[in-house]
């Protein structure tokens, strides 16, 4: 059976979903903070799996110790 598609989220997409300024995500990919991106064209695209897996190494435990 085919691993079902996945939607490629913009970066409007991901910031609505990390609640932050779209400003904010174009800063991650200038500075290579952000999550992996793809480019699709001349458009910046993200795939959820990865944003979830950047997401999870900014846990921080409480006291300041990483995940």
């Amino acid at each position: 059976m085919p691993k079902p598609i996945m939607p490629l989220w913009s970066p409007e997409e991901l910031a609505k979903y990390l609640g932050v300024p779209i400003r904010t995500v174009y800063s991650w990919n200038y500075t290579g903070t952000g999550p992996k991106f793809c480019r699709v064209g001349k458009h910046v695209r993200y795939r959820p799996d990865d944003v979830d897996a950047w997401l999870n190494a900014q846990t921080v435990q409480p006291g300041g110790a990483a995940a």
